[in-house]
């Protein structure tokens, strides 16, 4: 009589488990999907609170840098204005 051999055995078992890891993961995936929605219930059209000030294209720079790009008033100039 002919026998399967181990290694077809292991074979089936180690695609089985592959199949089942699969399946598992692909739940849980789902459920992560479901409960970040339900953690979420924004109105449609609302905005994500995160990002509505902030505008498309170049942003403006912040004050502190800003400042250091001001032009200095010439020291020469002052002193043609002083006498």
């Amino acid at each position: 009589m002919a026998r399967r051999s181990k290694q077809t055995i292991q074979k089936r078992q180690k695609e089985r488990a592959r199949l089942d890891k699969k399946k598992r993961k692909e739940a849980r995936r789902l459920e992560a999907k479901e409960r970040r929605a339900e953690a979420l219930p924004r109105p449609e059209g609302a905005e994500d609170p995160d990002i509505a000030h902030i505008k498309p294209g170049p942003q403006p720079l912040p004050p502190e840098f800003t400042s250091s790009l001001e032009p200095e008033p010439d020291k020469e100039g002052e002193k043609e204005e002083e006498s």
